[in-house]
């Protein structure tokens, strides 16, 4: 699995997450729960996404897991030599990297509020 499509995949689980996960406990905890109720209306798959929460948690770490390994794997590697292309090598790494941290800031913000906010509440 190559740096981009590892990116990809675990800002998508991280933002699956955030959706299945974080968005209802969210709603819940600023009082809008009526709000939800009627955002479910609109998206019912909402709540089939909820009921499998663990799962869609679970997969996001793995994938948060693999696109971290592609990425420290990438740093290594050598860019070509030509300048111009080196020079896109690298900052094609860079936004990598930033895809990649941008994931585990959602897929912490989500765990978050799927799992610790409703507890204190």
């Amino acid at each position: 699995m190559n740096d981009k499509t590892a990116n990809f995949l675990s800002l998508f689980a991280s933002s699956s997450t955030l959706i299945c996960c974080a968005l209802p406990a969210l709603f819940v905890a600023i009082g809008a729960g009526a709000s939800f109720a009627s955002l479910i209306t609109v998206f019912p798959f909402l709540i089939v996404l909820s009921k499998y929460k663990i799962y869609i948690t679970l997969f996001a770490l793995v994938m948060i897991g693999i696109a971290g390994y592609a990425n420290y794997k990438s740093v290594y590697l050598p860019c070509p030599a030509d300048p111009e292309v080196g020079k896109l090598c690298m900052q094609t790494r860079q936004r990598s990297r930033y895809v990649y941290y941008f994931s585990v800031i959602l897929f912490i913000i989500a765990t978050i509020f799927t799992y610790l906010i409703p507890g204190l509440i």
